[in-house]
């Protein structure tokens, strides 16, 4: 091999791509990784040296957890320096949190790292599996001025270059699985790939990688709906080790105004538990104090979470809360820009 030629890594945690169909009930069931690089001969013709290191086993989206994103995140970090890329095969249903949470556990990344997937398995007919990781491969070996073109956390799905913690899974049905609602793509392809390269973050000086590997996971996603209970509230709150709240409201950051949500949401304030205001529109941003309906939060001591999804906000919460930080501390980062997960009025 020539010491000059682009090397990739594909790291197959599992998921469809990785799937066949078991003759004897039908249903979809994961196999070895070795089988999805013999269905797939053209990538042979990019001319990169790429490697590869399959889970064994693999595992399911749905059974991704916290040790899952520690994993990927050592296995990058024993690779960088031999690999100029990676991509990531990951099941869809959690990809846009796990794409999330490397983002924010890989600091000083200065390298691609691509996810991506299928919506239907890589030896089915019509699968998208293979245009998914062909160009994955493609994005994250490729460099300008001897420099990688995009050198972030990304998630690569049916034609769009996104953003890791920018995504959001929106269908369960079509090739077209993801949206980055409220941050431009930083790459389409069609006959040609076309980059974004305004939006793209690239790293100042170089520094060496830093590899966030704890989490603390004792933290909540309240989502708010007409009806919601005091006991509901209760349950959630006054959960022994709670630590930090993904409060999902309504609209710009909209909330009940009555006395019976509003004391529950300052005593959790006021006992050092970090509540972190999400709208649940899938477009636009959390405006605190635009409205009366999110003044009173605003006044109790809930912080904006801007126009951040909830698997970066989930991510990025039980990073932080894993380093040891103060309080106030920890606000003040959910409140900046550390990876471009969100977008500062």
């Amino acid at each position: 091999m020539a010491p000059d030629k682009v090397s990739i890594l594909i790291i197959y945690t599992g998921g469809t791509i990785g799937m066949i169909k078991d003759p004897a009930n039908g249903s979809l069931k994961l196999f070895d990784f070795k089988k999805i690089m013999g269905q797939i001969p053209e990538i042979k013709g990019l001319g990169f040296r790429i490697d590869a290191i399959s889970f064994d086993p693999p595992i399911d989206s749905s059974d991704i957890d916290t040790s899952t994103w520690t994993k990927l995140a050592e296995i990058i970090e024993e690779n960088y320096k031999e690999f100029d890329g990676f991509v990531i095969l990951h099941g869809t249903d959690t990809m846009a949190y796990s794409a999330s949470a490397l983002s924010f556990m890989l600091e000083e990344l200065a390298k691609p790292v691509i996810f991506t997937g299928a919506q239907l398995p890589i030896g089915a007919l019509r699968t998208d599996g293979k245009e998914n990781l062909i160009t994955s491969i493609v994005i994250a070996g490729a460099k300008e001025y001897g420099k990688p073109v995009v050198p972030e956390v990304c998630i690569y799905f049916e034609s769009k270059l996104s953003r890791g913690n920018r995504t959001t899974k929106v269908n369960a049905e079509h090739f077209n699985a993801f949206q980055s609602a409220n941050c431009p793509y930083l790459a389409k392809a069609g006959v040609h790939l076309v980059y974004n390269r305004e939006y793209v973050r690239y790293p100042g000086k170089f520094r060496q990688l830093v590899v966030h590997k704890d989490f603390n996971n004792h933290i909540a996603i309240l989502k708010l709906f007409p009806g919601i209970t005091p006991g509901y509230l209760d349950a959630v709150l006054e959960y022994k080790d709670l630590r930090g709240v993904v409060l999902e409201t309504y609209g710009a950051g909209n909330a009940p105004t009555g006395s019976w949500f509003l004391d529950r949401i300052k005593k959790a304030v006021d006992k050092g538990i970090i509540i972190l205001d999400v709208t649940q529109c899938s477009r636009g941003s959390v405006e605190m104090g635009r409205y009366e309906t999110s003044l009173h939060l605003l006044n109790v001591g809930v912080i904006s979470g801007y126009d951040i999804t909830t698997e970066a906000a989930t991510t990025k919460l039980m990073v932080l809360l894993a380093q040891n930080l103060g309080v106030d501390e920890v606000k003040m980062l959910l409140n900046k820009s550390l990876k471009g997960e969100i977008t500062l009025p």
